[in-house]
């Protein structure tokens, strides 16, 4: 379970990291839940740890805050620095309540992560100027490894690493940023960092897809990692063999798709090296005459290359026209469709916890519920969750669209699974 704000409730890296299982490991299924609520501070996730986190008996909780933490408008008072030492002990004291909390679980494993950064440089965003909430950020970051390393919790630092790729790409760019449009939100380039940072901290860096190498002056299979290679058949013209991985390739994704932002996933490709570290299907092919070559999957041709880079080893992860990355593609669209359904239970729970817990209306789904809420309507994020939390008040509708989440899941596990593949490397003529 990732325990959030408004960056996990309606953000991507939980659904990016969970794709990354889908594809890497087809036969482990395991399950994430999305548990972010917009606008929650470490206070308010302390308040529904219980009744919306432990209460389903989760294996592992991921929690991250500290952006609504440190305060936004406030830093345009004079009482600026006063207001953020406010800020970071109410914060430290809440996430005291956390530990105590997490500590009542000894049997459910926890992750700290620091929050994305707040970017204060960037001048691709006109408004939501806040000097000096950055400073706030970084006290909350440091006491959050203080309490973290005491409980021997893994912590995940986003803060720093995404501040450093702001930086130094705002020193050629003064327009760049991870922060969306609105230095707060990451995009999809940003969720993609985050997730990459939460994979390689799994010290899954470095652990390939599949990786061949093949000799083909010998005909003979060098190594298999993570696959198996067989029917080699070797010519003076033509090298091939069957090639079943135990894997698929991250099918990154090239659409936009968040409200705040224009940025794509595929643009975090040129500030981190994901594919480098955890998207490599190798082809390597040593021994082949001097010559170009044609590589082909099936029936599909994937591209021309040298007798010299294919002796280097190439990376079948990056093009999107194999077969095997068209399936990822596949798994990818269908994560999509759940995550888009999953929206609509957090909608639902951002009134119930944000507006209706502190009236005492929580999950009673009642006329005075429905009265509450469309009396409060005249505010924006009310009235624009209003019609979703209308239908998902009664049970059966947020049955339905779990089911629908079942149904997405299991066919995902269903199509997710390697299937053998013809790997042609023909001299070009």
């Amino acid at each position: 379970m990732f325990v959030g704000n408004s960056i996990t409730d309606a953000g991507f890296y939980h659904s990016y990291i969970w794709l990354y299982y889908m594809t890497r490991f087809p036969d482990q299924r395991i399950t994430i839940y999305n548990r972010g609520i917009g606008g929650d501070d470490a206070g308010q996730m302390y308040d529904r740890l219980e009744t919306e986190v432990f209460n389903d008996q989760p294996t592992v909780v991921a929690l991250t805050f500290g952006m609504n933490d440190s305060g936004y408008f406030e830093y345009l008072q004079k009482s600026a620095d006063s207001v953020r030492k406010e800020k970071v002990a109410r914060s430290y004291q809440s996430f005291l309540k956390i530990e105590k909390t997490f500590n009542s679980h000894p049997g459910v494993r926890k992750i700290i992560f620091t929050s994305p950064p707040y970017d204060e440089t960037t001048k691709a965003v006109k408004n939501n100027y806040f000097p000096g909430k950055t400073k706030a950020m970084q006290e909350i970051v440091a006491f959050q490894q203080e309490i973290a390393a005491k409980n021997h919790w893994p912590l995940i630092d986003l803060f720093n690493p995404m501040s450093a790729i702001n930086s130094s790409n705002q020193a050629k760019d003064s327009l760049f940023t991870l922060g969306g449009g609105d230095r707060i939100h990451p995009g999809m380039d940003g969720h993609l960092v985050m997730a990459w940072l939460f994979l390689k901290a799994q010290g899954l860096a470095g652990k390939n897809v599949a990786d061949i190498t093949v000799d083909a002056s010998t005909g003979k299979v060098l190594n298999a990692g993570n696959c198996s290679i067989t029917a080699l058949a070797n010519s003076k013209q033509k090298l091939q063999f069957t090639y079943l991985a135990k894997a698929l390739p991250f099918p990154v994704d090239t659409i936009p798709r968040m409200w705040n932002s224009n940025s794509k996933q595929s643009d975090a490709l040129k500030l981190i090296p994901f594919s480098e570290e955890l998207n490599q299907e190798k082809l390597q092919v040593k021994g082949l005459d001097k010559a170009s070559y044609v590589v082909r999957v099936d029936e599909t041709i994937i591209d021309k290359f040298s007798s010299d880079e294919l002796a280097s080893g190439i990376n079948l992860a990056l093009y999107m026209n194999t077969p095997q990355y068209r399936q990822a593609i596949q798994v990818r669209e269908l994560n999509q469709e759940r995550m888009e359904i999953e929206k609509r239970l957090r909608q639902y729970n951002w009134v119930e916890f944000d507006v209706l817990k502190q009236r005492g209306l929580l999950r009673k789904n009642n006329d005075a519920a429905v009265d509450t809420v469309m009396s409060l309507a005249k505010d924006a994020f009310i009235r624009g969750n209003m019609e979703n939390w209308t239908k998902a008040r009664y049970a059966a509708i947020r049955q339905v669209w779990q089911d629908e989440m079942d149904m997405l899941v299991n066919t995902i596990y269903k199509v997710n699974k390697p299937v053998p593949h013809r790997i042609i490397i023909e001299k070009e003529k």
